[in-house]
Formats: structure tokens, sequence, C-alpha cells
């Protein structure tokens, strides 16, 4: 299997898909790895290290593309890239194909088997490479020190000589794996930590990192209902909304930073921080927006920026972890190098679409779209994949199917 890591393209990307170590654990198995020449420079990977690790570093893109079997990335490929991919190959990346399920069909009509990082079903034996955590880890962290690095005072209470300085007070919206991980590091630097989630099963973790958990009075029902089966929060009712809206309200004004990382797969981000409660959060305060590619969770997040608004910094980076591109990407290299020794046992491409890992995460396939979220997205019936007989890749790719574009994308699940 001829394993290809092309060079990011997309703006502010430092990651790269493999560090040396992960491609020399690829090569021990039998395969071949390909890497595009300055693929590691944002990660302060040099290509040396690659050829030491026994790769090949090639200098031209299209050649890349033309040899390799499978193709890995960070995150989705720019328009010019798609029409790099050829009928048969892999491509594994980072897709988000419920917020952007146009791709898939175009990767569809080419042939492409895509199998999208975010996609992996969040089960115990898929924990090693599930990159959602290992990326919301490195997102959660740096929010906090970017928080601490532009608020006007100190994180911890201070006793001096000249006077005693009060704690830097948080506020965090969520407590998944970023959420949590704002918390923890929050508090390491001596900020009073508050927390508020939907799903009151958190309210443990929350409170074993030293944050005081907020609670919206729920009925049972509502706590049924609040966390999805692969454990994301779910959208709420409107009443729900309404009181959290009003505990939200009496605490905001409080915090000097809040850290929003509320998301719901394939859906735009609730907006949870309105502009009336912006005003009354005191001058110089400061929102970091996690979930500001979908959107935002505050009102006045302007997606990529920074902007000052009644006196508070709101910022809406989109990628935070490309900005610590050393730790995202060891840990994302090795979420993908498992998902291959996943799929490349020992040199060959087996699909076994029987697997939970392997049907939850492959997109399309066959020259059709396979994962049912992305279809109905696209308003069309997942194309069928084959069953209790894995394919492997000395099989010829199948013709792929014309699939017609719907007027209006339906809603996705």
């Amino acid at each position: 299997m001829k394993i290809a890591v092309p060079r990011e393209t997309a703006e502010g990307e430092a990651r790269v898909a493999l560090t040396p170590q992960s491609a020399a654990q690829l090569i021990a198995d039998g395969n071949q790895v390909l890497v595009e020449a300055g693929a590691g420079e944002g990660s302060f990977i040099g290509d040396d290290a690659y050829r030491e690790a026994g790769a090949s570093v090639v200098e031209d893109a299209e050649a890349l593309y033309r040899d390799a079997d499978m193709v890995l990335r960070t995150g989705r490929p720019s328009e010019a890239e798609v029409a790099r991919l050829k009928s048969g190959q892999v491509l594994i990346g980072t897709l988000g194909p419920l917020s952007n399920p146009t791709l898939a069909q175009a990767l569809a009509e080419r042939g492409v088997t895509a199998i999208s990082m975010d996609a992996i079903p969040r089960i115990t034996r898929a924990q090693s490479m599930d990159s959602l955590s290992s990326q919301s880890t490195v997102a959660g962290y740096k929010a906090v020190v970017i928080a601490a690095e532009r608020l006007p005072k100190f994180m911890p209470l201070l006793t001096t000589a000249a006077g005693t300085v009060r704690p830097a007070r948080f506020l965090v919206f969520g407590a998944g794996v970023a959420g949590l991980m704002a918390i923890g590091t929050a508090k390491r630097l001596g900020a009073v930590v508050e927390a508020i989630d939907v799903r009151p099963v958190v309210k443990e973790q929350v409170q074993s990192l030293g944050g005081t958990f907020l609670e919206v009075e729920m009925t049972d029902e509502e706590k049924s209902q609040a966390e999805t089966s692969g454990g994301y929060a779910r959208e709420m009712s409107e009443d729900y909304k309404r009181r959290q809206a009003e505990l939200i309200a009496s605490r905001v004004g409080e915090a000097d930073a809040v850290i929003t990382t509320a998301l719901i797969p394939g859906r735009p981000a609730p907006r949870l921080i309105t502009e009336e409660m912006v005003k009354t959060m005191r001058p110089g305060s400061v929102i970091i927006d996690l979930a500001a590619e979908a959107g935002g969770n505050c009102e006045l997040t302007e997606p990529g920026k920074e902007v000052v608004k009644h006196g508070v910094l709101i910022i809406g980076h989109t990628n935070l972890p490309a900005t610590m591109p050393a730790s995202a990407t060891q840990m994302l290299s090795k979420n993908i190098q498992t998902l291959v020794k996943h799929l490349v046992p020992s040199g060959e491409l087996v699909l076994n679409f029987d697997d939970e890992i392997t049907r939850g995460a492959t997109i399309t396939h066959a020259g059709g779209v396979v994962h049912e979220a992305t279809a109905k997205a696209l308003g069309i019936e997942p194309a069928p994949v084959p069953r209790n007989a894995p394919e492997t890749a000395t099989e010829p790719p199948k013709k792929p199917a014309a699939a017609s574009r719907p007027s209006a994308p339906g809603a996705s699940g």
C-alpha cells in the first residue's frame, strides 16, 4: 500500500497528517510512505526526519497523488486537490461531511473511498483513533492560554503588600473534552471556574477538576434526551433553552473570561450568549468561542476574527489546534496511524463494512455516498455497501454511479 502525505494548503493549517515516528510504524507494517517535500515544516518536522524514518520525500504534488493508493490529510481537500484524486484511491482526513456534504458528493463522483476522522464512532476500541477528542484537548488548553494572555488582570488570587488581588473568574460552556481541558487548565492557573452543560452526567467530572457546575432544572424526560448515543450533547427544547438562557444571563456578567465549546454534530452551533449578555460583561473581558467554525455560540462572534464589542474582546479562531502544531500533530498522527493500521493490517487494504468503525467512518465508496447522515444531508438515499465479505485493494474499482444533485440539501441528522 502506497500511502501519501501531502502538504496542507489551507490557510493557517500548520499540522501534518503523519509524524516520522508514525510513518516508520506504517512502513514496518509493510506499507510505503510518500511525503510531499515541506509537509512537516509547519510542525517543525524536516524532510530529513521522514527520510530517516524510511519514507520517500516527493517534490511534485501531482506525482505524489498519482502514485498513491491512500492519501492522508489533516482536514478537507481543496477543489484542486479533489481534482487530483483518482478512482479507487482512499482518502482519510477530517472531512466534516455533515457541514459540507457537497464535498462528499464530489468525492463519490470521482470514485474515491473517503473516510472521515470525525465520523469514527465513539466506542471503546476506537478511542485511540478519536481525533476529535485529541484535537479538542489542544483547543481547550490553548483557549485558556489565550484568555490568560489577553486578560488585563492576574489569573490567581494574590496577597501582596499592595493589597489583595482577586482571582479571575472563568465561565465554560460545554463540559466535553475541550471544556474539561479548559476547566482543568484555568484551575491550575488559579482562576475560579464555573461550567454549564445540558448533560447532568458531566457534573462529577466538572467538580473533580475543581469547577462549579451550574445546573439548569430539568425534567426526567429532558435528562434522558440530553445526550446522544455517541456521547454528544443534543439540542434541547425551547422551554429548556429559555431556562438555560436565564441562568447564563445571571452568570455571564460576573465572568472575566468565557470559553464556549457547545456543538451539535451536523447543526449550526447553538446561540448561548446574546448581545445583551455581552453588554453586561466588564470592559476588558474576553470570550473565546471554540464553536466559531459552526457559526459560534456567541451572537457577536465573527468566525476567524478577533473583534471588540461593547468593550469585550471576542475571539473566533476556527482552528486552534493548528496554533499548537507540535503537540496537535503528534496526537493527530497517532489517531490516523491507528486507523490506517485498522484498515491496512498487513500492507493491504481491507474494507470490512460489517465492522462498526469502518462502516461508521466511511463516507463514500464505489461511486456512492454510503454514510447515512451525509446522504440525508444531500437529500439522497445512501448507497449500499458490501456486507459479510471484506473488500481488498486488489479488487478493481467500481464505476462511479451517477448521482443527481438535489435542488436543496436537507437538514443533517
